[in-house]
Order: C-alpha cells, then sequence, then structure tokens
C-alpha cells in the first residue's frame, strides 16, 4: 500500500505539522526532495513532498502565489517548510499558508530538531517495505499457481487461482483465437477490441504482445507460438508482477498438450497415407475418411512447401490443430492436408506457413481427395513464382499460367500479333470481334448477338482480321496462337 501524506505527518520522530490544506492529507508520497530553487517545477517528476527553508523565497503574496502555482503545475503533491533558530523562518509564513490553501496543496511544517534527510529516508524506507510486500505476496501467489498447475487439472484451475488472487479475468485461446479455456466468472468470448489484439498477437508471434485499455495479451508457448493469453480487467502492480509466471505456467501446459497430440497426429498422418494410396479404391478411401472422422461432402488438398524437414513437421502439427477433423503429414519439406471444404486454407495459411508457396485444391467428393491433393501439389511452382498460395480454379487456368508472365514479355508477344490490327482500327472493333469469336467457340451467330451486330458485319471484320494478321481462322494453330495473343494481352493489362 503507498505510503501516504498522513501516514509521514503521523510519525512522531519526524515532527511534522500541518499548516494548510489537511483535507488533502490522502495523497501518496512517491519521493521526497529538497530544493531552494524559487522556479523547482522543472526538477520535479510529480507525486513528490518538496522540502524548503524557503532560503531565497521572498515572503510576499505575489512572490508565494507564484511559487506554489509552479510547485502544483510540476505535480508535487505536499510542500514542507524546514523551520529552526538558526533558519530564515520559526513558524510558517502566512502569504505562504494563504497561498497553499488557495491551491489546495498540503503544507507542512518540519520541526527544527530534524534534518531533512530524515523525512527522505522515511519515505524511501516505506516504499522499499511496500516493495518487498508486494515480491512476499507475488511469492505466495505464485506458488498457488504453481500448485493449480501441479494438479493435473489443466488450463481452467490456473487460471481460477489468478482470478482468485489478482481479480482479472484470463483465458487462453488457440493460435486462431478460439477459446481453449476460461477463468473463474470471465467472458466466455473475446469481445472485438480483444479479438483485435489476438489477431495482432497471433501475427507476431511469440515476441509479440499487445495492449489496449482494460485488456492485455501475451504469447503462449516455448519455441513456437501454441496460445495465447487474454487478460480482461486491467492488471494492477501485484498482478505485473505475476504474468510472467503466468506464462510460463500456461506454456508449459500447452506444450504438454502438444506432445501428449503427438501420437494422433501421427495416426492421422497414417490414415492421410493410406489414403494416398494409388492401389486404394474410392470405397476404401471413404472408409478411411469415415474413420478420421471427416464427413463433409466435399473436400479439399492443400500442399505447402516449408523451408525444411523439421519446419515442414512444425507447420503439419499447427495446422492439424487448425482445421478439426483433417488430415495432415510432413513427407520430407511438403506439407499434405485434406481439409473439408468449410475451411478457409488461406486464412489458416497465412497464419502458419506465411510466405511459403503453397497450393489449393478444388473442393471434390470425399472418395476424390487424392486427385484434389495432386491438383493442389501441381500448383507449387505457380505459388512460388507468384509469392501466395495458389487456389486451383477450372474457369481460369490458362491464366495462372499466362500471369507467371512478365507484363513487358506479354505485351510483347502480343503486339507483334495483333499490332496490324491496332494500326488498321485504333478503335479496337476489329480486335474485340475477333476475342468475341474465339472465346464462343467460333460461333457467329453468338458473336453477333454478344456485340449487337449483323452476322454479316461480324464475317466482314473476321475476314478483315485474318487478311491484316495473316492468319487463316479456319486453321486450328492459327486461331490458338490468335486467342493466346488476345488472353496474354488481359494479362499483361492485369499485371
Amino acid at each position: 500500500m503507498a505510503l501516504l501524506l498522513s501516514d509521514l505527518v503521523g510519525r512522531p520522530e519526524l515532527h511534522l505539522s500541518v499548516a494548510a490544506c489537511p483535507e488533502h492529507l490522502d495523497r501518496p508520497v512517491v519521493a521526497a526532495h529538497a530544493s531552494e530553487l524559487v522556479r523547482p517545477g522543472p526538477w520535479l517528476q510529480g507525486g513528490e513532498l518538496l522540502m524548503t527553508i524557503g532560503l531565497l523565497l521572498p515572503m510576499e503574496p505575489a512572490a508565494c502565489r507564484a511559487y506554489v502555482d509552479d510547485v502544483t503545475a510540476a505535480g508535487a503533491h505536499a510542500l514542507a517548510l524546514g523551520l529552526g533558530p538558526d533558519l530564515p523562518h520559526q513558524r510558517a509564513p502566512e502569504p505562504l499558508v494563504t497561498a497553499a490553501r488557495e491551491a489546495g496543496l498540503p503544507l507542512l511544517t518540519v520541526g527544527a530538531r530534524v534534518p531533512f534527510i530524515a523525512v527522505t529516508k522515511a519515505v524511501f524506507a516505506a516504499q522499499a517495505a511496500e516493495q518487498r510486500a508486494a515480491v512476499e505476496r507475488a511469492f505466495e501467489t505464485q506458488r498457488r499457481l504453481t500448485a493449480a498447475a501441479a494438479a493435473g487439472g489443466g488450463l481452467t484451475p490456473t487460471l481460477d487461482a489468478w482470478t482468485a488472487a489478482t481479480g482479472v479475468y484470463a483465458q487462453v485461446t488457440d493460435v486462431l483465437g478460439r477459446t481453449v479455456a476460461v477463468g473463474a466468472d470471465g467472458p466466455r468470448e473475446p469481445d472485438a477490441a480483444g479479438a483485435a489484439l489476438l489477431r495482432r498477437v497471433a501475427e507476431g508471434g511469440l515476441r509479440a504482445s499487445a495492449v489496449a485499455p482494460g485488456l492485455e495479451v501475451q504469447p503462449l508457448g516455448a519455441r513456437r507460438l501454441r496460445g495465447m493469453l487474454l487478460l480482461t480487467g486491467g492488471a494492477g502492480p501485484d498482478a505485473r508482477l505475476l504474468i510472467s509466471g503466468l506464462v510460463a505456467l500456461l506454456s508449459l501446459e500447452l506444450e504438454r498438450r502438444h506432445l501428449a497430440d503427438e501420437p494422433e497426429r501421427r495416426r492421422r498422418a497414417e490414415l492421410l497415407g493410406r489414403l494416398l494410396d494409388a492401389r486404394g479404391t474410392a470405397e476404401q478411401a471413404a472408409d478411411v475418411l469415415a474413420g478420421a472422422g471427416l464427413v463433409a461432402d466435399a473436400v479439399r488438398g492443400v500442399v505447402v512447401a516449408a523451408a525444411g524437414e523439421e519446419a515442414a513437421r512444425e507447420i503439419a502439427a499447427d495446422l492439424a490443430l487448425a482445421v478439426p477433423g483433417g488430415l495432415v503429414r510432413s513427407r520430407g519439406a511438403l506439407v499434405e492436408a485434406v481439409v473439408g471444404s468449410g475451411l478457409d486454407p488461406d486464412a489458416a495459411l497465412a497464419r502458419f506457413a506465411p510466405g511459403r508457396p503453397a497450393g489449393i485444391g478444388s473442393p471434390m467428393p470425399p472418395t476424390a481427395a487424392r486427385a484434389s491433393l495432386r491438383e493442389a501439389g501441381g500448383l507449387l511452382e505457380l505459388s512460388r513464382a507468384a509469392g501466395h498460395p495458389v487456389r486451383a480454379r477450372h474457369d481460369r487456368s490458362s491464366a495462372l499460367l499466362l500471369d507467371l508472365g512478365a507484363p513487358t514479355a506479354l505485351t510483347g508477344y502480343a503486339d507483334a500479333l495483333l499490332g496490324p490490327l491496332d494500326a488498321a482500327d485504333p478503335t479496337g472493333a476489329l480486335a474485340l470481334t475477333l476475342a468475341t469469336w474465339l472465346d464462343t467457340g467460333s460461333s457467329w451467330d453468338e458473336t453477333a448477338r454478344r456485340l449487337g451486330l449483323h452476322r454479316h458485319t461480324v464475317r466482314n471484320r473476321l475476314d478483315k482480321a485474318a487478311r491484316l494478321t495473316g492468319r487463316r481462322l479456319d486453321d486450328g494453330d492459327d486461331r490458338f496462337d490468335l486467342w493466346l495473343a488476345l488472353r496474354a494481352r488481359r494479362a499483361a493489362r492485369r499485371g
């Protein structure tokens, strides 16, 4: 408990008397400082008991008001005037008492036989005693927390013991911000502000923490982020001494859980191996998925290229936690997973494998999980070149390939073939008609309908396009070259 002015005045050995504002003796004293400056404000930090003998201070109303205002503005909590037969004052001068009373600043007097250093020692001795008591309370609370953790009841008893000792609500979430355990009387789910802090720490990893008014999030885990601690209610000085110990205990429990789950992760990795066995039938694949509890109507494959075998094992363990019911394994430097189509794989990859090449297969029936995983593996090179996970989309597979090309190269290829059309028709009508005709499967009628033209106008434009480019529209290779040039131009514009 902080040392108050009333505590200091109550010590008979200091011979302190109250000359002004006895109603404000409930203020805490953080330091005792002596100064004879007429303007001591710049040398104060706030909360001090400022002591002076008034050697240089003129005891006139204006000078005293200016002095007291300077001390008050600096945040000092009280003023003490030293008295004595050999000192400038034997009692508190009325101008100083009046100025202190008007400013609401307690004015004390120090007896003649008491040096200022005695007051200073008393203040710092009280602070040292309080700090020692706080440490002793922290040790005792830490012992209770350790006992709760050692009892083997999981996370909840430790959180309950923390809340009982500090009054601060606590909950543990996984790396995706989903609640794992909640202490006594705490909120079951984080509010919007808490969720924002959790996302910030999840993105920053073990070296991150986040604080907002009444909220705090600390990372949990040893080598990798295993979860997060959300504290609600604002931790006071005593609680702050305990947070690091609480984080250590909770991290140990999460690491223990991680190790305990290893046999189950290994079993599910073996199930994925059986699922991907090329010799297995569709019925056997369905049995494997049912045995794993993956009962979704559609599944998709996900493949990640990790930085090495150890990194692949860590990513696989994280994904196994993030995708309940999914099958995950590491194979060399690759991570392979089959997950329900309801999961957002982009969010999981951004959290657990940021910056790593990754392919995401198409949703397929569970019996076709092998095909979706092969599809995901085939997208790794595209992802490596694109710099982000690539999702299979059958409606734009050619665009995925074209997106790999440099815009200058794509533009050069398109201009070499389509340049004569641009020169003859700056409006782009010829190129648009040719592109529409190719996109409609060489249908004259559908092209005319889409462009709102007569069928003969379409034929005339296409004949002109063939003459200008030197390509035959009834030749498959020529049609493909024209189609590729038009698509390359679109890809270059996207780039």
